[in-house]
């Protein structure tokens, strides 16, 4: 396969094979590639939100201290092959078509024996473990697709370090309908005699998080972003002083202290592991992190910001981002949302804040919801909505209502953010 076969194969993949919580037909799979995962070292992420963001720190600290880092995210807003990367070199479209040839040739002769196909998720990280080893990384940041316990990436056996971000009430379908319940899958990531570094979770969270890390005789850290104090902060950034060191932040969001917080703690951790970093390299790497999507602003005048707010918490962090920073300014909105998310949530807890309200549907996604469906449940919260046709319908359409002072701000469904920034860019 060329490089534009290879995604007209997962992007098939991605249609007709449905997501599947569990581990066997991973295991199959990497056997029949030789286990590759089993010859790296890794830093596994969990949790509900601020999984990219603490990543995203981790990666730029540690890259830039010399060591080669492999970093595993999903989704990406401006690349697909972003997802995979080591040491800021994306995955070649040509090692990408040649992994991808690779892997489904196993796959063919995985059917052929009965067993079931793997799914598309399953696939990208098989090939992300078999580009991290031929990339000789010395270690590999790897983001949890969903959960945790049966979530594809849990086939790893050498987790260094196990990190849980914030945990709220999301994909319930799959996970469990309380907290508890759904910290417990997302602690499965915790391995025998692996560190553990959480952020301060709710009560039900943190006992779950304690007792897992006690059963297989994890040392757990709990990173307290209340320890921090904001120094500076606007939409274009923050400065904040933790234990005596001050760090300058370029993402703006009022949960970032917190994933901050997270990274420096993950980041002591991995010094006691042989993956040192000096204080002034902290300080570098979090000061030049890049990680776009997360209340970022792509437009000044007006004022654009786009956010990755897709679920209820991530709603929260959002609403309060838009209290911090713009309370008394006019805004508009364009939403695009995923059916399967719990979207009368996000709508409920930010609706409020907008003059207008322009939907649009996610595009070349099954998942994606109609924005005239969108539309409809908006109005229940809010009565100054409109459907669009295209992204770039509602970004003209805001550009032509907001004036100078105005805010427009783009949430949703990460996976139009990329697309929606070009159309911004190029207006």
């Amino acid at each position: 396969m060329n490089y534009q076969e290879s995604r007209e194969y997962i992007d098939k993949i991605t249609r007709e094979i449905p997501s599947v919580l569990g581990l066997d037909h991973m295991c199959e799979l990497m056997k029949r590639l030789g286990n590759p995962q089993d010859d790296l070292k890794y830093v596994h992420i969990a949790g509900t939100n601020g999984k990219g963001s603490v990543i995203a720190f981790l990666y730029s600290v540690l890259s830039g201290a010399g060591y080669r880092i492999g970093r595993y995210v999903s989704p990406t807003l401006y690349s697909y092959r972003g997802r995979m990367e080591v040491s800021g070199s994306r995955i070649s479209r040509e090692d990408f078509a040649a992994y991808i040839t690779q892997v489904s040739d196993v796959i063919a002769a995985m059917t052929k024996d009965g067993y079931p196909h793997p799914t598309a998720f399953e696939i990208e990280t098989a090939v992300a473990f078999l580009f991290f080893k031929k990339e000789n990384c010395d270690l590999v940041l790897l983001e949890v697709g969903m959960g945790g316990n049966l979530d594809a990436t849990n086939i790893i056996k050498n987790t260094l370090l196990a990190v849980l971000v914030s945990i709220s009430m999301d994909h319930m379908s799959f996970l469990g309908n309380t907290l508890a319940q759904i910290a417990e899958k997302k602690a499965g990531i915790i391995k025998d005699g692996c560190r553990v570094v959480t952020a301060r979770q709710k009560p039900e969270a943190m006992q779950v998080i304690e007792r897992i890390s006690r059963e297989h005789g994890a040392k757990c850290t709990i990173a307290d972003a209340s320890e921090a104090e904001m120094l500076k902060e606007s939409c274009f950034g923050q400065t904040i002083r933790y234990r005596g060191e001050e760090y300058e932040i370029p993402l703006a969001g009022v949960y970032q202290k917190e994933n901050a917080v997270v990274a420096l703690n993950a980041l002591k951790v991995l010094d006691e592991l042989g993956f040192s970093t000096a204080a002034e390299q902290k300080k570098e790497g979090l000061r030049t992190v890049n990680w776009n999507g997360r209340f970022t602003v792509i437009c000044k005048k007006p004022l654009f910001v786009v956010d990755g707010a897709h679920n209820p918490a991530a709603a929260d962090m959002m609403a309060a981002s838009i209290e911090h920073y713009f309370k008394g300014k006019r805004i508009i909105y364009i939403m695009g949302v995923f059916a399967d998310k719990d979207y009368r949530s996000v709508i409920q807890k930010t609706a409020h804040f907008a003059d207008r309200i322009l939907t649009i549907q996610t595009p070349d996604n099954v998942r994606a919801l109609p924005a005239g469906e969108l539309a409809k449940t908006v109005s229940e919260y809010n009565p100054n909505v409109q459907a669009m046709d295209t992204i770039k319908d509602a970004v003209e359409e805001a550009f032509s209502l907001a004036g100078e002072q105005d805010v427009i701000i783009a949430f949703g469904s990460l996976s139009f953010i990329g697309e929606m920034t070009d159309i911004v860019e190029n207006l």
